[in-house]
């Protein structure tokens, strides 16, 4: 089974309300959010599906970047590449677009190598879990996400969250420092007993940070995520040595690579999975592997991408066997996307489907909505 064509599906989906972090608004109601959608097409006629989701304000990768790099540069390379050949597969990706301390472009890999898992299961006949040779579990835990410089909003928010059926906070701290403290206080009173998640993405310096943690020792904050920039190991750390609070990494870990530096350095408690960040399924698989055999724990989290993405990304935590809830949210800021069935998200649970690859059906009349 080969590759017969590759075809890249530039979107922007509505939503529901505008995403900000730290770095600043990474999709917005009256622009949308940036997607491209992965079809590959074998030469038995088996069509798999991927997801690419580009920030430009998180990552270097762009809508534009990530569908040139898929038409000009991953389709010519990979058009009769044998389809259950993925780390061959991977190896003319990375031949072609450079596997730089990131990768090299993966989240435009991601989707490529998502699509392969998904044609691959639809061949024959098995879902991801049979794939990697794990059972089947039906469901996942959300978390809910709060991206706020407000107290009050962040308070009725975590208030939602509690009398919704979700089991943890993501709060996103950074948009304006000063009131950081206040926002941790208000969610914590408003829902005492969710498994609490503060994420910085990048937002401090160590001395800020170092204060921050303290506090949120008396908090109860559960893990503190990304506190200061991608590369500062050593303050990650040392940051470790000043608090009781967990420090988790999300963008210093990208690739095993990344991962092992980080283990090396003694510069985190957990590890952040995300599938489309490191380079797909495979990469991340293999990320959330080796994270367990050193001894660290790991939490799982997303881009705000589609029902696409997050079902494929919720197959491969429950392998993963990740208990805490995880940072899937791009229900709650999309307010539609082109999968025609798929799984069944309901609050702070998300049903999978039983189906063969990934599981999603996807309608190509949404992406002509939605197509840039």
């Amino acid at each position: 089974m080969r590759i017969a064509d590759i075809i890249a599906y530039p979107l922007r989906l509505p939503m529901k309300q505008s995403f900000a972090i730290s770095g600043g608004t990474v999709g917005s109601q009256s622009q949308g959010a940036p997607h491209v959608y992965v079809k590959i097409v074998t030469d038995s006629g088996i069509a798999g599906w991927g997801e690419a989701r580009p920030s430009h304000r998180w990552s270097g990768e762009t809508l534009e970047t990530v569908t040139s790099t898929i038409e000009g540069y991953l389709k010519p390379a990979l058009i009769g590449a044998e389809v259950e050949d993925v780390r061959s597969i991977r190896s003319r990706m990375n031949k072609e677009i450079k596997a730089d301390l990131s990768g090299g472009q993966p989240i435009a890999k991601a989707a490529i190598d998502m699509a392969l898992y998904d044609a691959i299961g639809k061949a024959r006949q098995c879902r991801l879990a049979d794939l990697w040779f794990s059972g089947f579990r039906s469901s996942i835990r959300l978390s809910y996400l709060i991206s706020t410089a407000s107290p009050e909003e962040a308070e009725s928010k975590a208030a939602f969250a509690a009398s919704n059926g979700y089991r943890g906070l993501d709060v996103k701290l950074g948009l304006n420092p000063e009131s950081d403290l206040e926002i941790l206080e208000a969610v914590k009173g408003a829902a005492p007993n969710l498994f609490l998640r503060v994420d910085a993405n990048q937002a401090y310096d160590l001395q800020r940070a170092i204060k921050l943690s303290r506090a949120m020792e008396r908090i109860g904050v559960d893990v503190f995520e990304q506190p200061l920039k991608a590369d500062d190991l050593h303050g990650h750390a040392e940051l470790r040595r000043k608090t009781n609070v967990p420090v988790a990494l999300d963008e210093s870990i990208w690739t095993t690579g990344n991962l092992m530096q980080a283990i090396r350095a003694e510069a985190c408690d957990t590890a952040v999975v995300k599938l489309t960040k490191m380079g797909g399924l495979t990469g991340a698989k293999r990320c959330g592997e080796l994270a367990r055999e050193a001894g660290l724990g790991l939490l799982g989290g997303g881009l705000t991408e589609s029902r696409l993405a997050l079902t494929a990304s919720a197959h491969l935590f429950n392998y993963l066997q990740i208990e805490e809830p995880v940072d899937l949210n791009g229900p709650i800021f999309l307010e539609d996307d082109p999968i025609e069935s798929g799984p069944s998200v309901e609050e702070g649970t998300v049903e999978l489907p039983d189906q063969p690859g990934i599981g999603c059906r996807i309608s190509e009349d949404k992406l002509k909505l939605y197509g840039r």
